[in-house]
């Protein structure tokens, strides 16, 4: 199978576990603090990560440099971009919050042009503004609840890290494989988390555990975070970075389908209309990569 395509079905398969992902915690959420609930997903997935690292017999990076850029992606991506998604999500909306993460392909092609020295094709263009179109069809433009400026500024920041975060990995996978550079990046933001949860000090012990919540935090953690963040990763080193980050744009796509599917929310003309035109955006960019 070739790169391009076997780079698609590992990213899709992320974006669409991350999509999916809206249903378990819109659950769970009920029951945990949503940074008591990231420390948790990390502290998981660390368990299984470590344990196939164990069985693989990976080892740790060996030198400063590479420990240097692990420690990059797990604060910049998973502390920092997570961190900042929350909180503006909080201070922002829903609505808000899908239109400013469709930005984070976009902020990809520059930090790939500028870090990897990617071109900028009319191809990988194209791409990225039937994407982009895809996403502002299926959300809207118009207002869909308060929206202040610190919770926008703080989703433009999780844009911006979590695109850094993605042209950082690309870099990682030239001399560390991509099962180290997730295992030991993972480990670096579940300590980075720690000290957050002093936030929510009285979070863990007032979680009112049950089988459906117990349940939906191994999921978060196996599936959605060292399962996704994985397969996201070993997309990015097999891709152009530039053609891999409009497969994250598939989220808005996939969260609204199983929010169709499980949580009976209506899908309307806008969500076919705008899923179309991602799809076309993505199948562009892949076609653009063969091509390269």
């Amino acid at each position: 199978m070739k790169q391009p395509v076997l780079a698609s079905i590992y990213l899709s398969l992320a974006a669409g576990i991350w999509g999916g992902m809206y249903v378990v915690s819109k659950y769970v959420l009920d029951y945990i603090p949503p940074l008591t609930l990231v420390w948790l997903r990390y502290g998981v997935a660390l368990i299984a990560l470590v344990l196939i690292a164990a069985m693989k017999r990976e080892r740790p990076p060996t030198r400063g440099r590479d420990w240097l850029m692990v420690i990059a992606i797990g604060v910049i991506g998973y502390v920092i971009s997570i961190s900042l998604q929350f909180v503006g999500t909080k201070w922002s909306n829903a609505h808000t919050a899908s239109l400013i993460t469709a930005s984070t392909p976009a902020f990809v092609v520059l930090f790939a042009r500028w870090l990897l020295g990617e071109a900028l094709t009319w191809r990988k263009l194209v791409a990225l503004v039937l994407a982009a179109a895809g996403v502002v069809v299926i959300v809207g433009l118009g207002d869909s609840g308060e929206s202040t400026l610190a919770g926008n500024t703080a989703l433009v920041g999780a844009a911006v890290t979590w695109a850094l975060l993605s042209v950082l990995v690309k870099m990682a996978s030239a001399r560390m494989s991509v099962l180290s550079i997730t295992t030991f990046a993972i480990l670096v933001a579940f300590v980075g988390m720690t000290p957050m949860l002093m936030v929510e000090r009285p979070g863990l012990t007032a979680v009112q555990w049950n089988a459906p919540v117990a349940m939906g935090v191994l999921y978060l953690g196996i599936v959605s975070t060292a399962g996704a963040f994985f397969l996201w990763n070993k997309g990015m080193e097999m891709i152009d970075a530039g053609i891999g980050s409009l497969f994250f744009l598939f989220q808005p796509l996939i969260g609204s389908l199983f929010g169709w599917l499980f949580l009976h929310e209506r899908l309307d003309a806008s969500f076919w209309m705008g899923g179309a035109l991602i799809v076309a955006g993505v199948a562009v960019a892949v076609r653009s990569g063969q091509s390269a």
